[in-house]
């Protein structure tokens, strides 16, 4: 008997007959749209990314601005 991975369940879950098809070996007949698909996940998950890495600069920099400005009120004293 051979294990069951999770995508396979989610995949039966989704759609019986997709996991049928998959299960023997039958080719999708919109790989196109699979390709598309594909290609938006990508993309999605650099957006992703560059976010997350523009949030973490901006972030730096807020930090950086108040330890100037703390330093600078402290030069002042």
């Amino acid at each position: 008997m051979r294990p069951i991975r999770s995508s396979e369940i989610g995949t039966y879950l989704y759609c019986h007959r997709s996991w049928w098809y998959r299960k023997n070996g039958v080719d999708s007949e919109n790989q196109a749209e699979m390709a598309a698909g594909t290609d938006l996940h990508k993309r999605h998950g650099r957006q992703v990314i560059a976010s997350a890495l523009t949030r973490t600069v901006g972030l730096f920099l807020l930090l950086t601005a108040i330890l100037t400005l703390v330093a600078y009120c402290a030069a002042q004293l």
